[in-house]
């Protein structure tokens, strides 16, 4: 069935697959930390998904996704927001999200756009990862690192122009996931119009015009696997990080460059 989790992939050695993570520890004691950190690996096929009725990941610290894409929409009323998340990105999907007690009635939905792998952080893994305290700050880092993410990605829902929106979202998914060509960045992302519309709390067909838009000033553009994007960063979006643009990070198994002049 779409989006449900695959038969188990076996086991991983989560620094190996998150090359950033290992790097929290010590080169003297990484051998050792590589060896021992091991998690559940499972796989999640494309389409929609219930990560809470899976019961992974319960009494540990959660799922870590090492690669694939997902997207988790809460909706009020009929009114949605969206979250995108990735590599390195902790996902605890259980939490807050299986009792009825909300006052708002909030509808919680997951779907996985591109098929997921993700290391089951349970009670035993966690039991592993214990033994390197320096891999706790970097876990607590990534989830907040997503609050950032989630702070920045309300700001960019705020701008009153979509094409500034789109601009916006899509530097921003670069500073996590892109990579440096000549002539701007590439995101290696496959966003449908209609993902980004949920991603910008705006209107399919709104959002479809601004990308023509900035395609024909050669801002952005997608071949069908990667979108391409030109110029210099959005000034919007440089303010919201600071005085000077933010740099391509690398991010898990990340090949990005600075950020172009």
């Amino acid at each position: 069935m779409p989006g449900e989790l695959e038969a188990p992939l076996g086991v991983c050695r989560l620094l190996e697959e998150d090359p950033d993570l290992a790097l929290a520890v010590p080169p003297s004691r990484r051998p050792v930390a590589v060896a021992e950190c091991l998690a559940a690996l499972v796989r999640v096929s494309s389409g929609r998904w219930s990560p809470v009725a899976a019961r992974l990941g319960r009494g540990g610290i959660g799922l870590l996704v090492l690669d694939g894409l997902i997207i988790r929409r809460v909706g009020i009323d009929g009114r949605y927001a969206a979250e995108l998340l990735g590599a390195g990105d902790l996902l605890r999907p259980w939490q807050g999200e299986e009792d009825d007690l909300s006052p708002l009635n909030a509808v919680i939905g997951w779907r996985v756009l591109e098929p997921a792998r993700l290391a089951v952080l349970d009670a035993r893994a966690a039991e592993r990862l214990a033994r390197h305290p320096e891999l706790t700050g970097a876990l607590v880092g990534r989830a907040l690192e997503r609050s950032r993410q989630l702070a920045i990605n309300m700001a960019i829902v705020h701008q009153p122009r979509v094409q500034t929106r789109v601009k916006m979202l899509l530097w921003l998914l670069a500073q996590r996931w892109g990579r440096v060509c000549p002539g701007g960045v590439l995101l290696p992302l496959r966003l449908s119009h209609a993902v980004l519309a949920e991603l910008l709390a705006a209107r399919r067909p709104t959002v479809s015009s601004a990308l023509a838009a900035l395609a024909r000033r050669q801002e952005v553009s997608f071949d069908g696997r990667c979108w391409r994007l030109a110029g210099p960063v959005p000034p919007e979006l440089v303010a919201l990080n600071g005085a000077s643009p933010p740099s391509l990070t690398a991010r898990p198994r990340s090949t990005a460059q600075p950020w172009p002049q």
